[in-house]
């Protein structure tokens, strides 16, 4: 019964998106000119960023690749819930949708389902690109590792996400979580260039953010083929990340839920 309710959900997304074509083809560009952007990029830093990629074999353009890959999941957790939110609201099914007879957890997690396949459909683009067209050296990928450093990734980011759209469900407008994980781990995560060349101060906070963790386990998993085991210590962190969020998301939102029904504001944005 849930399965088929989750392929309810991603039928009715899939048909939304199939009826933009042009947008849907233009993403694909866009994917194309941001790898090579990138790319050209990392010529121009050339070996000056080798002191700091040493430990992840020395290839900014590889590095930075593995850091678009997961920063789009993050994108993805962040904002997913809170957009369906918002977009229900706008179309006034919202209600309708929370009085089925299916339980709000179900609701929650099927109502992503299409976005993260299609974030992860993207990232395949984006490695592929990389790889066939511009040369990233990926091949001593560990999948097994690099796969479970993933599913924790997207399970914290999930939750974020679902206490971000509680937050929407209860304000409407303005999101301090979406802008804390989102704004500052693209500086403090180390995704775009690694956390070593920060300032003492600010890489001690990075060990407060999980995509920290995610992106330096990802990168030994896929850059230097490192095992579970060589990577466990960050694979331990984002299982305790995952343990204290996704708990507290479910009971964020009911609480959402139940100040909006009391409030009136269930329906509005």
């Amino acid at each position: 019964m849930v399965l088929s309710k989750m392929l309810t959900f991603l039928r009715r997304d899939l048909s939304i998106e199939m009826s933009y074509r042009l947008a849907f083809l233009m993403r694909f560009f866009g994917i194309f000119f941001a790898v090579a952007s990138f790319f050209f990029v990392s010529k121009l830093i050339g070996k000056a960023a080798n002191p700091y990629l040493s430990q992840y074999g020395g290839d900014y353009f590889a590095f930075v690749l593995i850091g678009i890959a997961l920063t789009g999941f993050q994108g993805t957790g962040l904002s997913t819930f809170s957009s369906a939110i918002s977009s229900e609201q706008a179309q006034g099914t919202l209600e309708a949708m929370l009085v089925m007879p299916t339980r709000l957890s179900t609701i929650i997690f099927s109502s992503s389902v299409w976005n993260f396949l299609f974030t992860a459909f993207n990232i395949l683009i984006y490695l592929a690109i990389g790889t066939l067209l511009f040369g990233a050296d990926l091949g001593k990928a560990n999948i097994p590792a690099a796969l479970v450093v993933l599913v924790l990734t997207v399970f914290i980011f999930s939750g974020l996400g679902i206490i971000s759209a509680s937050v929407i469900m209860v304000l409407k407008r303005g999101d301090p979580i979406n802008w804390l994980f989102g704004s500052l781990s693209s500086l403090l995560g180390g995704a775009f260039f690694p956390v070593a060349v920060l300032p003492s101060w600010l890489q001690g906070l990075s060990y407060l953010f999980p995509v920290f963790y995610s992106l330096r386990a990802m990168r030994y998993a896929v850059l230097n083929g490192a095992a579970i085991s060589a990577i466990s210590g960050d694979v331990l962190a984002l299982a305790l990340f995952s343990a204290v969020v996704l708990p507290l998301s479910i009971v964020a939102f009911k609480r959402a839920v139940g100040i909006a029904k009391t409030d009136g504001t269930l329906g509005t944005y």
